[in-house]
């Protein structure tokens, strides 16, 4: 399941998160790659642990927890701290799948990637090429969305960065370790979520909205693992 989510950041963040990545130290992108991955990355990324990476990883932590529409599709248990990319000159990412799991630097602690998120920091006409595709069960998905916007996909797919052949891209990513692992199940949950909120607008007072919820949260706590 993909899932656009609009608007994770305003206009005005969007601005102070460029501005920090217009002026911090850029490393190859190869020092966050797996030793499958490493073979098909060409980027720069901000250094992990670095200032601009914690203020800004900060401010979207921030964001997505005051955003109803990524808690539904993600039911979050822990987010990996957002890593951050930057594309120009024809770099790519091929095709390939993240890590299953993903160490937390400087602890002992580990995040299951069930989830995986690129918020974009550039709007699409200032580049051409840098389409995220995403190749999962239903079929072949590719996201280019406004600065500001992210998408959620499983991070069980494989995935692509197409070459950028004008301007540059600059994105974050990151993982999610979701309270329920299973994508088929929390995309059940998902939908079912969203037609509550259908019903609840159409009907407020209709003794379905409660019968349904109480349907939701018992098969939360079927499949949650938290």
């Amino acid at each position: 399941m993909m899932v656009r989510i609009p608007d994770v950041l305003t206009a005005e963040q969007v601005r102070r998160c460029r501005e920090v990545m217009e002026s911090a130290e850029w490393v190859d992108g190869a020092v966050t790659a797996g030793h499958q991955s490493v073979k098909t990355k060409n980027n720069m990324q901000l250094p992990e642990g670095s200032p601009a990476a914690r203020e800004l990883g900060d401010l979207i932590i921030d964001a997505l927890s005051r955003n109803p529409l990524f808690i539904a599709a993600a039911l979050p248990l822990k987010i990996f701290p957002p890593l951050f990319n930057r594309y120009r000159d024809g770099e790519t990412f091929g095709l390939h799948v993240d890590n299953a799991v993903r160490p937390l630097r400087g602890t002992p602690y580990r995040i299951r990637s069930d989830l995986s998120a690129t918020l974009f920091f550039a709007d699409p006409t200032e580049y051409d090429g840098g389409e995220l595709v995403v190749e999962d069960t239903y079929g072949t998905h590719t996201a280019k969305l406004p600065a500001g916007h992210m998408v959620l996909y499983p991070a069980s797919s494989l995935h692509r960065v197409e070459p950028v052949t004008r301007g540059t891209r600059f994105a974050s990513f990151f993982w999610i370790q979701s309270m329920v692992r299973d994508d088929g199940a929390r995309s059940l949950l998902f939908a079912l979520d969203m037609a509550i909120q259908d019903v609840a607008r159409a009907m407020p007072d209709h003794a379905s909205v409660v019968r349904l919820t109480n349907v939701y949260h018992n098969l939360v706590r079927r499949w949650a693992d938290c």
